[in-house]
């Protein structure tokens, strides 16, 4: 397959990578910034080499240290992670043209997806659902006005080349669209170095439901299984399931077949995520596809029994894909809780510093992708995540009691994390029913802060 792979990321994925490499019998190298020196995936990786400073810019997402480490440590192939350069077309294209394999799709089918705009266009062109929206990144205020008005208000802007809730604006009228467009391509520029945006009609209290796909580029591709993952704040998820709760068979199978009808229009190879909205009425929308392996994955992992980063590995080393959708069967429901190093009491305010005490929960269907080790310094540089707690259960009901037990158990001592948040809203009855949307954290957190007045606390 290969005989060496490249990690070019860190945390808890990193550590995933590895793990999934070392069960294959692959060497591996984890390239590391001066903030992750002592980082738990360098201190494990049978070889670990400096790519730069602390910043991102001139480590994790610097292409040419990046080409460099996998040079100079013989390495013939780069796994990207999530985030940082996963979703990057470029350093899929010069791994190419130098003779390394990048893990994960083509060049041009990350490019074809990355571009919110015109994967829309192709996915219509598939017989995939679409939200009304604007067929090309959005030009001047007057013009943009027009295609609001012909949508009909409220729309969302959105960033053509990125996506995470950044460069997202909802918009109710022509006054706040007027104001919000410049923000909003600030945005995009800032965040992803192109500040297209586009406009789509806006559902209000939908479902965020994606479909996990595995595709080897021959032109078979399966549906794994759908995660719920409409708890999210300010566009950032939270706590996902698999499967999604209170979805009809027929719905998830119309779901599957467009998620597959997708990854054969763009002949994808890998794995890959198609991300749809579900209006109340049932319908669903295309919304995005992410050409990586997502945060998520363990609750795939966990209630199908597929080791996704493997599938990845093996994929890009040309092996063809020998799951058959009649072989898939989703046993029981997983929930995974992301912990992140943030003061849930402040805003959700990052919360840097030493790990002084840290105490993984365990016991049946308990699963933790994590870092953290006593005396592990949380850099201030990076996303907040610190630890995945993914739990599996018979049932759904199971399945957040096991949450609740491994929460009381978890110990992440001398930073805040967003651990007692969670213990909040696995008890919370509208969770419980299933009832979620992707507004459910915010009509939550009024929830609570309503009670909490109630009480005379805060």
């Amino acid at each position: 397959m290969f005989k060496k792979v490249l990690i070019a990321n860190r945390g808890e994925i990193a550590l995933r990578v590895l793990r999934a490499c070392r069960d294959l019998q692959i060497p591996a190298v984890v390239a590391y910034s001066e903030a992750d020196r002592d980082s738990l995936p360098v201190r494990l990786a049978d070889e670990a080499v400096c790519i730069g400073p602390p910043p991102s810019g001139r480590s994790y997402n610097n292409i040419p240290a990046i080409i460099s480490a996998a040079r100079i440590t013989g390495a013939d192939a780069i796994h990207p992670g999530y985030g940082f350069l996963a979703e990057n077309a470029y350093l899929a294209d010069v791994c190419g043209h130098v003779g390394l394999t990048f893990i994960g799709p083509s060049s041009e089918a990350i490019a074809r997806m990355g571009d919110k705009a015109l994967a829309r266009a192709l996915m219509k062109d598939a017989g995939l659902p679409l939200l009304p929206g604007s067929e090309e990144p959005l030009g001047n205020p007057r013009t943009t006005q027009g295609i609001a008005r012909r949508i009909g208000y409220p729309v969302i802007l959105k960033a053509a080349a990125g996506g995470g809730g950044r460069g997202m604006r909802v918009v109710r009228s022509d006054r706040e669209l007027a104001a919000a467009l410049p923000i909003a391509q600030a945005e995009a520029e800032a965040a992803f170095g192109n500040g297209e945006v586009y406009l789509e009609k806006y559902l209000e209290q939908p479902r965020h439901v994606e479909v996990q796909i595995i595709a080897d580029g021959r032109g078979h591709v399966v549906a794994v299984g759908e995660r719920e993952c409409s708890l999210q704040r300010r566009h950032q998820k939270i706590l996902e399931e698999a499967p999604a709760p209170n979805l009809s068979s027929g719905t998830r199978q119309s779901l599957f077949k467009a998620a597959v009808r997708g990854a054969r229009a763009i002949d994808y190879s890998s794995v890959g995520t198609f991300e749809f909205l579900l209006a109340r009425d049932g319908h669903f929308y295309f919304m995005e596809m992410n050409t990586r392996i997502q945060v998520e994955h363990p609750v795939t992992e966990v209630t199908t029994g597929i080791d996704l980063v493997r599938w990845q590995l093996r994929l890009a080393g040309g092996e063809r894909l020998t799951l058959q959708a009649k072989e898939i069967v989703t046993r029981g429901h997983a929930i995974e809780c992301r912990i992140n190093a943030e003061d849930p009491e402040r805003g959700f305010e990052p919360s840097a510093g030493a790990v002084t005490d840290y105490v993984a929960p365990g016991g049946p269907g308990v699963r933790i992708d994590s870092h953290l080790f006593p005396g592990y310094v949380a850099p201030p540089y990076y996303d907040s995540l610190l630890a995945k707690l993914i739990v599996w259960g018979q049932d759904r009901a199971e399945a957040i009691g096991r949450a609740e037990r491994a929460l009381q158990e978890f110990v992440i001592g001398g930073i805040k994390t967003t651990a007692p948040f969670h213990r909040g809203v696995l008890r919370d009855a509208q969770f419980r029913r299933g009832e979620v949307g992707t507004d459910f954290i915010p009509r939550y957190l009024e929830r609570i802060a309503a009670d909490g007045a109630v009480r005379g606390e805060g």
